[in-house]
């Protein structure tokens, strides 16, 4: 080697898109109040955190994971969800990584000149076009009314158009908080159906929504037999736990299951979500106090001088619209409150903030912070 030749730099080996995107980015919130990220505000009951501290501790870390617990996990997601018959469930950590590994298994091979589509309505959850892109999948993003309702007659004419192997339908929607008209899902669902493609469905703020697609993947197999239906327990109650789940056909979820990774539930994240299920009335009450105090912030929301819009929810979050979404966001967290400032996401999220539903308390301390910031 000639010293006097520098030597190359490793970055030139990462892929030059990677180095042109922005890595995934989680605020800091050390003494804030924490609303930014749709996270349940209830601790666990102190009898229930001692039993799963002596729960956990009895745990063979030495050992890799898998085997019965995980069938019994999958078994007991499968009768909480009311699987369908015939169904198969596979599971991931969290519904970022089944995103990323659905991708993995439609990627075309680099010999291939097609390269395969994943299709969603924008504004949404960011991870699909991002796993599409690292995957090696182009992404087409499809405008929301500026209501936040499917565009259906440009969704119908982007998957004649494109043919994707994806579609991604969020229901209920994030960040919007919408649940979109079930028959304007149905007549997607079968255009895709009708190109050969896959419908993933996300369904991880289902705990806070008034319907699941599941009833109609158990009322008409055959016509959803294309169809993937993913959920989480980050919303029911355990984001700290990483552990999302995806139902669906036993054929397909097969193939995609072939591309997860070798023990990708740790033995602490498999016990922590049975133990969870064991108590999910817990959780449902949990949830039923969420939707309540949903309500009540916004129907507080709608009162409250300077905010211009606020729409329905029918998640753990509520969108609204504010005549400056940058320095209101500043002057709440300032206040100590962290939200959302989504309005750089998309043109139809100008001057938009996602604030959290939370506990009373909390609900009470944001709305002063806003109030104090608009």
């Amino acid at each position: 080697m000639n010293p006097s030749v520098p030597a190359p730099s490793p970055l030139s080996r990462i892929r030059p898109d990677v180095r042109a995107m922005h890595a995934y980015h989680v605020a800091p919130s050390d003494g804030l109040l924490k609303l930014d990220a749709m996270e349940n505000p209830f601790s666990l009951p102190p009898a229930l955190q001692r039993a799963l501290g002596e729960r956990l501790g009895a745990l063979q870390l030495n050992r890799y994971p898998g085997g019965a617990r995980q069938e019994a996990l999958k078994a007991a997601l499968a009768a909480h969800a009311g699987a369908p018959e015939g169904s198969a469930l596979m599971l991931g950590n969290g519904s970022d990584e089944l995103i990323s590994l659905l991708a993995l298994a439609c990627a075309q091979p680099a010999a291939d000149r097609r390269r395969a589509v994943v299709l969603a309505p924008v504004p949404g959850f960011v991870m699909y076009a991002m796993s599409a892109q690292l995957q090696g999948l182009d992404f087409v993003g499809v405008p929301l009314t500026p209501d936040f309702e499917l565009d259906e007659r440009a969704m119908l004419a982007a998957i004649a158009a494109h043919h994707p192997a994806i579609t991604y339908l969020a229901y209920p929607n994030n960040p919007t908080a919408t649940l979109w008209d079930e028959g304007a899902m149905q007549r997607i669902v079968d255009a895709v159906a009708a190109q050969g493609g896959i419908v993933a469905i996300d369904e991880a703020y289902q705990p806070f929504a008034s319907r699941s697609w599941i009833e109609r993947m158990r009322a008409e197999p055959a016509r959803n037999a294309h169809v993937l239906l993913m959920r989480t327990l980050s919303k029911f109650g355990l984001a700290g736990v990483r552990l999302g789940y995806l139902i669906g056909p036993a054929a397909l979820v097969g193939e995609i299951d072939k591309v997860r990774p070798p023990y990708n539930i740790s033995v602490l994240n498999c016990e922590a979500a049975l133990f969870a299920l064991e108590h999910a009335d817990v959780f449902a009450d949990q949830a039923a106090e969420l939707r309540g105090e949903r309500e009540l912030l916004i129907a507080r929301l709608r009162a409250m001088p300077g905010v211009q819009r606020v729409w329905d929810s029918q998640a753990n979050m509520v969108l609204v619209r504010v005549p400056d979404a940058a320095r209101t966001f500043q002057g709440m967290k300032d206040r100590g409150v962290l939200v959302k400032n989504v309005s750089t996401m998309h043109a139809l999220l100008a001057q938009c903030l996602r604030l959290t539903v939370g506990s009373a308390q909390d609900n009470a301390q944001m709305l002063a912070a806003l109030e104090a910031s608009l």
